[in-house]
């Protein structure tokens, strides 16, 4: 008797469970509960718990920069093609407001060219705003940019286009040549350091490194580091030494007769195919390359 009056028990507060569980569902649902199968496309299966998706979307992004550019005293005289350096300046020339520093033409390779005569290669020397690096995804792509215009533009040798830039610049030339390793025929990185573990995408492109032995704002070990390990991966890289001097290196780099003698003897493989357009020409800047007497560099190996 007892057991059935104990079944009984049971059976009923089944009964009312099997209920109550109904109407929470349909009040949960009812309070904004999603059913999975209506969550999908027509004819999709979710599933739950962790799965792979895909997914593809078109972005679109305008960027806007100030910028230098030197054409030489022959440009446009006919239809002859001329090589490229891409300058990065060093942090103490950046500014804001969408301005051109008014110290920037007077730093490095803009100085150089500021001497008055003929330089045989088009230069191009961005702008980077206040407070950003050339590392920064943002600026990098600006600068891509900005060279990608500048060679629809002018009739630029894409086979010879050369990447450089001193201090922050020294640092923005290996980054900006890791993200586009297949973009320059050499490097001048000129007090600078980057991620060595990124060296192996260079291994094809020529490298010139230059450093001041007594350097206090990037020392001298970050050439080492960088020239070692792109030694090491098989990159054609050669590192050169001013033993008595410090940061200030560039009036003795960028005044070097042999150093553009050297990159006119890089160039790519194949040049990248772009569009056929009117070119512009000008003859409004007069430069010329002038070599002031400086300590005589002494070129050391590169440490492995």
């Amino acid at each position: 008797m007892k057991f059935r009056i104990l079944a009984g028990t049971l059976l009923a507060s089944a009964v009312i469970a099997m209920f109550s569980f109904g109407a929470f569902s349909q009040q949960s649902q009812s309070d904004g509960a999603v059913d999975p199968k209506q969550a999908g496309q027509a004819g999709e299966i979710i599933r739950t718990g962790q799965t792979e998706h895909s997914f593809s979307a078109k972005v679109t992004k305008s960027y806007q920069g100030q910028y230098l550019l030197y054409l030489p005293e022959e440009y446009g005289r006919d239809n002859k093609s001329w090589p490229l350096i891409l300058f990065l300046h060093g942090s103490g020339e950046r500014i804001g407001g969408g301005k051109i520093h008014p110290n920037l033409s007077q730093v490095g390779l803009p100085k150089t060219l500021q001497k008055g005569g003929n330089f045989p290669f088009i230069v191009l020397t961005p702008q980077c705003p206040a407070g950003k690096w050339w590392s920064d995804p943002d600026i990098s792509q600006m600068v891509i940019a900005m060279l990608d215009e500048v060679c629809k533009k002018y009739n630029v040798d894409e086979r010879r286009i050369y990447l450089t830039g001193l201090s922050m610049g020294g640092f923005g030339t290996w980054s900006l040549a890791q993200q586009n390793p297949d973009r320059f025929a050499a490097l001048v990185p000129v007090c600078g350091g980057g991620n060595m573990l990124l060296n192996d995408r260079l291994k094809k492109v020529p490298v010139w490194i230059f450093h001041g032995a007594k350097d206090k704002n990037v020392p001298i070990e970050n050439a080492y580091k960088m020239g070692g390990s792109l030694k090491q991966m098989g990159g054609n890289v050669q590192l050169q030494v001013f033993p008595n001097q410090g940061h200030f290196i560039w009036d003795a780099v960028y005044t070097n007769p042999k150093l553009y003698e050297w990159l006119m003897q890089q160039q790519r493989p194949a040049a990248r195919k772009k569009p056929q357009i009117k070119r512009v020409t000008s003859t409004d800047i007069k430069t010329t390359v002038k070599v002031t007497p400086a300590e005589a560099p002494t070129t050391q190996p590169v440490e492995k």
